[in-house]
């Protein structure tokens, strides 16, 4: 392990492959989440699966405890954007649920988030034809939404495969936000105030991954360097205040909001996603790019 000029943190082969059983653990764990949710579930009823699942793997998770956070995971409904405590909500069909987790593997982090839509036998598979989404209840807006925030992240991270420097990321989403926009004839929201970031030894660590266009070129991308991209965006504005419970980020105007995430490492050989249980190979085909497992 080095420290780049910006105080990057470069991952050897061995710890990128310890960061890869992390991501594992959490890619598992969001799994069983999301079978796990059904209306009628709290989110403390969830966060107990996901300690379930962590802990039976011999990992720890990493949010507990982080500033004093309460829970093991983060589950954010509706409106919710990103770090909603876990507790006595109770979920419901037609909510819009966010589940964000980490764990953490002999000192070295994953961090991964899904979104979908709870019908009333459980999530939603948001893949799935219009036509059988509306027959189960769902709001095909909330569904366009999880759907541009998740094809988001995909073209972020498919850009690492490829870029030179980090700020392409952020154009990445960007342009792909826009166009998921225009192709349903809406305007997302991307929020600004929350970022991507590196991930290593800590679960945040330098560089910022932002989700938009920015004036700057950012740090050269180079073996090494493993980030977690993650878009959040909303339905409506891209404002978001932070509730009384010190944690919870809502949208200011009310909009429902997803977010997706996935940590990524760039290797010497090319780049492979960390959290994802294929390590990207289905979604990163559509851009011509081949993971390649950590040696």
């Amino acid at each position: 392990m080095v420290f780049g000029r910006e105080r990057i943190e470069y991952k050897t082969p061995d710890q990128v492959r310890l960061m890869r059983r992390a991501g594992l653990v959490v890619a598992d764990t969001l799994a069983a989440v999301r079978a796990a949710a059904r209306p009628g579930l709290t989110t403390a009823e969830l966060d107990a699966v996901a300690a379930r699942s962590i802990e039976d793997a011999g990992a720890a998770p990493s949010f507990l405890g982080y500033h004093g956070f309460p829970g093991v995971i983060c589950t954010s409904v509706n409106e919710e954007v990103i770090h909603g405590i876990p507790g006595s909500r109770v979920l419901a069909a037609g909510d819009l649920v966010s589940i964000d987790c980490g764990a953490v593997v002999e000192g070295w982090h994953g961090d991964s988030a899904v979104s979908f839509v709870l019908g009333a036998e459980g999530a939603l598979d948001h893949r799935l034809p219009d036509d059988d989404l509306v027959a189960a209840g769902a709001d095909l807006a909330d569904i366009a939404l999880v759907r541009a925030t998740e094809a988001a992240m995909w073209a972020g991270i498919a850009a690492l495969a490829s870029a030179k420097r980090l700020n392409a990321v952020g154009e990445a989403v960007e342009a792909a936000v826009e166009m998921a926009g225009e192709f349903v004839g809406v305007e997302y929201g991307i929020v600004e105030e929350y970022v991507g970031h590196g991930i290593g030894s800590a679960m945040h660590q330098p560089p910022d991954v932002h989700n938009y266009r920015t004036s700057g070129s950012g740090p050269r991308l180079r073996s090494g360097m493993c980030l977690a991209i993650e878009p959040m965006i909303t339905r409506g504005g891209a404002e978001t205040q932070v509730l009384e419970d010190g944690w919870t980020v809502v949208t200011t105007d009310g909009s429902r909001a997803a977010h997706w995430e996935h940590s990524t490492a760039i290797t010497e050989d090319g780049i492979v996603v960390l959290t994802a249980a294929d390590g990207g190979a289905e979604r990163l085909g559509v851009f011509g790019v081949t993971p390649v497992e950590p040696a």
